[in-house]
């Protein structure tokens, strides 16, 4: 994300919250080691969408999620809908593929 000249606004520690609730809700489960979700924006590509559709507001800020299940990591993002929202697909994917080491 850094390496694209974007800056990281917040990281939400999802694992944190889903070990420190569980029995809160019920569950004795563990689902993470751990897991995060990096969130950001991009003027540039958040201006080329909101300009072809203002609703495409609805999906800034943008975030990539970065989890580990017993030494497994996985990183992605959520899916956007076709059309305009493919250019903000273009730039996660560039971000998964740059963490991955691809």
């Amino acid at each position: 994300i850094v390496g694209k000249g974007l800056v990281i606004d917040y990281v939400s520690h999802v694992g944190d919250m889903l070990e420190r609730t569980g029995a809160d809700v019920g569950s004795d489960v563990k689902l993470f080691d751990d897991a995060q979700i990096f969130v950001f924006c991009s003027a540039l590509v958040s201006r080329e969408v909101m300009e072809v559709d203002p609703v495409n507001l609805v999906h800034c800020p943008y975030g990539i999620y970065v989890a580990d299940r017993s030494g497994e990591v996985t990183i992605g993002h959520r899916d956007f809908p076709d059309g305009p929202m493919d250019a903000v697909e273009t730039l996660l994917e560039e971000i998964v593929a740059d963490a991955r080491g691809e």
